[in-house]
């Protein structure tokens, strides 16, 4: 069965849960999910990290993106911006844009801040830019989705999104959850039918 990438980096744990709850809507959608992650960096010195962590999601590979039928790409914000550990990962797949292995493919983005107005959507489109140079499709949340025009916390039309609070510790509510797994499915079926499509040709 086709999968669905699902790549993230998470510093305290809410875009972890993101990720898992796209990964259900995913399923939702007929769609194998596959959960990647990325190691850390350094300012200071090269980053050596095990090639396995020591818990939670595999890191990713080149192989993951080339092998996948769609991108779901999230991160933390950081000053409105994806997160450093996201973006060099992203900056060191040449070699796929150079073979256009991610061209037509669709792809999602998805977020977390401290605060309400901490960059959510600033952020969501940062990680829209080079995923428009790959070529891939880009699938964002319509208004069809009720949870969209009622949340009174996390949700945007530019990806799924998560108000973590000043201490990182607030669980995804269920409106941000409902909005995760709608992006995921959302993405699954525009695979789908994108793929239905190469078939046809």
């Amino acid at each position: 069965m086709a999968e669905i990438l699902i790549l993230y980096y998470s510093r305290y744990g809410s875009v972890a849960a993101m990720a898992e709850r796209i990964a259900r809507g995913v399923e939702e959608g007929g769609m194998e999910a596959r959960l990647r992650t990325v190691p850390t960096v350094s300012t200071v010195c090269e980053a050596v990290e095990d090639t396995i962590p020591i818990s939670g999601h595999p890191y990713v590979s080149l192989d993951d993106l080339r092998e996948c039928a769609g991108l779901a790409l999230g991160s933390p914000t950081r000053f409105g911006n994806m997160a450093s550990p996201l973006k060099y990962f992203i900056d060191g797949t040449s070699s796929l844009w150079l073979s256009g292995a991610l061209v037509g493919k669709p792809a999602a983005v998805f977020t977390s801040t401290s605060s309400f107005h901490g960059g959510q959507e600033a952020t969501l489109l940062s990680m829209m830019i080079p995923l428009f140079h790959h070529g891939m499709v880009l699938v964002g949340l319509p208004y069809t989705e009720p949870a969209l025009m009622n949340t009174t916390d996390g949700g945007t039309p530019y990806g799924a999104s998560h108000i973590a609070g000043i201490d990182n510790k607030l669980p995804l509510s269920e409106t941000e959850a409902i909005l995760c797994r709608a992006l995921g499915r959302r993405l699954a079926e525009m695979a789908g039918l994108l793929m239905a499509t190469k078939t046809l040709d």
